[in-house]
């Protein structure tokens, strides 16, 4: 009698009417949203913080170019000394002096220029103090050379290089950002997925194999049915624990951000003076966005979905079935660690190939390899396949990853039908061998 359907439900739920799978389900999101709610919050308040600047300029030439923005307000200081200044600028507690001391050599002026302030100044705001100095600098050594600044500046060339296939499809540096994007989302969330619950069967099976409850079931279950009951039930449950996640999060992102006022995006933006500075060198944000949504569009997303899928279980199952056997193997979770490398190993082999490889060059020898070989297949082709993977490599590749989990599944039903029985002793690979022949 084939009893995986009902290994499958009572593994599912038994994990989901865990009291402490509900409990962490739930407050997961809670604890994660609290923390980028408290960052975000954070960044905030020292985004909206309000720095006073004394600027004392002894040379006469910058003072001019300091005008009062949303976070920095500068007081202009004339006619007295240094010391005299510092004494000031603690006096009314301003954030920090400005000193530009007379510049007789333009391409020194970097010696002539102290920032004083009670503790460690803000790099961001040093940055923009820099730039604007150094370009007004510029300026002005342009003039005593003769030299037109604005005549410089309408002779700089922009260029963006077109990227067209032989084919005629076009393409552009967004297009490759995205897919780099997507790429990257598929093949990480694909690797953590494996980390998690691929510990959570095999601490499964070694709580079953030590309470002896597994000596009863194993009486009228098949193990290798057990095992593919163990893994089904537990992707289930961690299929549900995402789609929780999911939602609960967005929910309560939404929440946080009206009730409390906060800002979830500010967790990615910098200083007021960094967004200036950016904003007048870019383009069309709106053109920007519009190429963005193009190059989304111009990707096979239903490649792109049906090959997550069918990557993303076929590698799931091949390593949870390898977990699943250490489980077996051994009594307690110390013991597992000496199994753990070679399963961790190919995972994050995968990962730095496909993080840097995979990027710079989809289609090269290395890249196209390691698509190929069933352990770091899974993640190596879904970042490939944004970049236009041929289907045929695709499908080998597929081929390839479904035979190694059914050689795979064999490999460890075996450990596993032999390792629930076994007790009291750390095993070897000697052992590990020794128990395929049996």
């Amino acid at each position: 009698m084939n009893y995986l359907p009902l290994i499958i439900k009572r593994e599912y739920l038994t994990k989901v009417k865990n009291k402490a799978f509900i409990i962490m389900t739930f407050l997961s999101p809670l604890i994660m949203i609290g923390l980028i709610s408290v960052v975000a919050y954070l960044i905030q308040m020292n985004n909206s913080k309000v720095r006073q600047v004394s600027v004392l300029d002894e040379s006469g030439l910058v003072q001019h170019i300091f005008k009062d923005t949303e976070n920095t307000k500068y007081t202009i200081l004339e006619g007295i000394t240094l010391e005299n200044a510092k004494a000031v600028v603690k006096e009314k507690g301003d954030y920090g002096l400005l000193h530009v001391l007379k510049i007789d050599k333009l391409n020194e002026a970097s010696k002539n220029i102290r920032f004083y302030s009670e503790d460690s100044p803000s790099l961001t705001l040093i940055n923009s103090l820099g730039n604007k100095i150094e370009k007004e600098l510029t300026n002005i050594n342009m003039h005593r050379m003769n030299v037109d600044p604005e005549v410089i500046e309408t002779s700089k060339i922009s260029i963006d290089i077109a990227q067209e296939s032989f084919s005629g499809k076009k393409t552009s540096k967004v297009d490759s950002g995205t897919k780099i994007i997507f790429g990257v989302i598929a093949g990480y969330l694909l690797f953590m997925f494996i980390i998690i619950y691929g510990n959570m069967i095999m601490r499964s099976v070694i709580e079953e194999k030590t309470s002896r409850i597994i000596e009863v079931i194993i009486s009228s279950v098949k193990p290798v049915q057990l095992m593919l009951g163990k893994i089904i039930g537990t992707s289930l449950v961690g299929i549900t624990q995402f789609v929780i996640w999911i939602i609960l999060g967005s929910v309560l992102i939404v929440v946080v951000s009206l009730i409390f006022g906060i800002d979830i995006a500010q967790m990615g933006m910098p200083q007021q003076e960094i967004i200036e500075q950016a904003m007048q060198g870019s383009g069309n944000d709106v053109e920007k966005a519009q190429q963005f949504m193009n190059a989304f569009f111009n990707l096979p997303l239903t490649n792109l979905i049906i090959a997550f899928i069918l990557f993303f279980i076929s590698g799931y199952l091949l390593y949870s079935s390898l977990y699943a056997a250490i489980g077996a193997a051994v009594d307690n979770e110390t013991d597992t660690q000496q199994f753990m490398m070679p399963i961790i190993l190919p995972l994050i082999l995968a990962v730095y190939v496909g993080g840097f490889t995979v990027i710079e060059d989809p289609h090269g020898t290395v890249s196209t390899i390691f698509s190929f070989i069933p352990f770091t297949s899974p993640v190596v082709m879904l970042m490939r396949i944004p970049f236009g993977v041929p289907l045929w490599q695709q499908g080998l590749s597929l081929l390839l990853l479904i035979g190694t989990f059914m050689a795979t599944v064999w490999f460890a039903a075996k450990i596993y039908r032999v390792g629930i029985l076994m007790y009291g002793k750390k095993p070897t690979y000697r052992e590990l061998i020794k128990w395929l022949k049996y």
